[in-house]
């Protein structure tokens, strides 16, 4: 049967396009793209999460150690677009529920002098980062990526960073190599910190207030906070927490500063949605007191969108790149981390 010509009042042939099953399949098929990739990056999610679970081993830093494993997956095609999905859009929707586990009241309990001090000190280490990352010749980019996933939430704003900078600033083998640098300098801290503090002679609010302003990771921050006891655990909590709410006001910094590129899309807003997003949950949940289980579903679905968008990180980081970068490009998170404990100390030395 010939190919019937599209009708007289439709010029552009819609009617045909509509009528084709071929183009009626096209949104099954990309959506079933995804699954290979995806499928991938859960089984590997939940291997990190055993290990995690088992040998109270860092949970990011196992979902990064085993994507890299899985890195010889990266040359099968099919795995890109469900690996791309997970690194990104996963990532993303993480960030966003993140807000509904901070609160104005949280930052306003600290007062206003030790929010400007926290707020300071973020500056302070991406500073840091920034210039070693400058002076070692890898880029200005790179070092702002190194010293805000130091001064924030570790691994968290360190995926979230890379996506407000963009790939053609920091490539992949530069984050995996930040993650795995942050990861294994929080978990350091999380381990010496509570001891240091204890030699120093701080007070439990003091003490709160270093761990909690100076280990990357939310989770070691909190568990090296209540190892000492409850008053230390709580402090380090709110000072925790504080940094977190200000992950999306950072971000937008970030790329306010930076000059914009043909990466972005045209006619895109100035404000990543996920960054609005994560705004308006704070603002719902400073107003409102949400239910325990909506914070527990919360808290555990941010885990498991991170899990994921770190795990397909070191499945897609070309290992070529990552081994060429060499000691001195894990020079800036090192240098980040002195500054901020150092920073972290003097605060709580001062403040209480």
């Amino acid at each position: 049967m010939p190919r019937q010509l599209p009708a007289a009042a439709d010029l552009f042939g819609d009617l045909l396009e509509v009528e084709s099953p071929r183009t009626q399949q096209r949104p099954r098929l990309k959506a079933l793209e995804y699954l290979p990739g995806l499928g991938v990056t859960g089984m590997a999610a939940l291997a990190a999460a055993w290990l995690g679970d088992h040998y109270g081993a860092p949970l990011m830093l196992m979902g990064l150690l085993i994507g890299l494993a899985f890195n010889f997956l990266n040359a099968d095609t099919r795995l890109h677009a469900g690996l791309g999905f997970a690194s990104k859009t996963l990532l993303r929707w993480g960030i966003v529920l993140v807000g509904l586990q901070v609160t104005v009241w949280q930052i306003a309990a600290l007062g206003w002098t030790s929010f400007a001090v926290i707020g300071a000190m973020i500056l302070l280490v991406m500073g840091s980062g920034t210039l070693v990352s400058r002076s070692l010749g890898l880029g200005a980019a790179f070092g702002t990526l190194a010293g805000g996933s130091v001064a924030i939430c570790g691994a968290s704003a360190a995926l979230a960073l890379s996506t407000a900078l963009g790939e053609k600033r920091v490539n992949q083998a530069q984050l995996t190599l930040v993650l795995v640098a942050v990861s294994a300098a929080s978990a350091l801290a999380m381990s010496t910190y509570p001891l240091l503090s204890q030699a120093v002679g701080l007070s439990p609010e003091a003490a709160g207030f270093l761990l909690g302003a100076s280990i990357h990771d939310v989770a070691q921050a909190l568990g090296a906070g209540y190892s000492l006891g409850e008053v230390e655990g709580q402090t380090a909590a709110i000072v925790k927490l504080t940094r977190v709410a200000l992950l999306a006001p950072t971000l937008l910094i970030v790329m306010l500063m930076i000059p914009k590129d043909g990466e972005a899309k045209p006619g895109a807003p100035p404000v990543p949605w996920f960054i609005v997003a994560f705004l308006v949950l704070t603002a719902v949940n400073s107003m409102m007191v949400l239910p325990a289980e909506v914070a527990r579903l919360a808290k555990l679905g941010t885990t498991a969108l991170l899990l994921l968008a770190v795990v397909a990180t070191g499945i897609r980081s070309p290992m070529h790149l990552l081994l060429q970068q060499g000691w001195r490009a894990s020079m800036p998170v090192v240098a980040a981390t002195l500054v901020s404990f150092l920073l972290a100390l003097g605060a709580a030395i001062l403040l209480f």
